[in-house]
């Protein structure tokens, strides 16, 4: 993807001032009227490109976004196994039902791939009917 800027960037280093040194090894700068309204032209059109460079960073990758909600089910469903392990070993630790909670808010996010969706979906009934069996019942 290219991203052309209307105005170019080197425009503003030609309006720079030229330096001269001195004999005591300092240098000084010449004055002169157009070089400052140069300097901020060039700052004000560098906002635009800032703004076109955080848009684009926000624009996910859709194989990069599959891989993300793929490794949630992955996630969950190890939790679900973990979950399995301490009602085998008569070891319930809350930790798990409060991580399975916590994994559960994070299946319902959507992912935008119809397949992936589906199995997500089936995962977040199979982690909400778990933590139903084991949350206690309110009076």
């Amino acid at each position: 993807m290219r991203i052309n800027s209307a105005t170019q960037s080197n425009q503003t280093s030609a309006a720079s001032a030229p330096r001269r040194a001195s004999a005591a090894g300092t240098f000084t700068l010449e004055e002169t009227g157009p070089a400052g309204k140069a300097a901020t032209a060039g700052a004000a059109a560098s906002i635009g490109g800032l703004d076109s460079l955080l848009a684009l960073q926000g624009v996910e990758d859709p194989l990069a976004r599959r891989r993300r909600f793929a490794s949630r089910g992955k996630s969950a469903l190890d939790l679900l196994d973990e979950l399995k392990a301490e009602l085998l070993g008569d070891d319930l630790r809350p930790e798990t039902l409060g991580r399975l909670k916590a994994m559960l808010d994070s299946l319902s996010e959507r992912s935008g791939v119809d397949g992936l969706d589906t199995v997500l979906d089936e995962i977040g009934l199979r982690v909400a009917v778990e933590l139903a069996k084991r949350t206690p019942k309110a009076a």
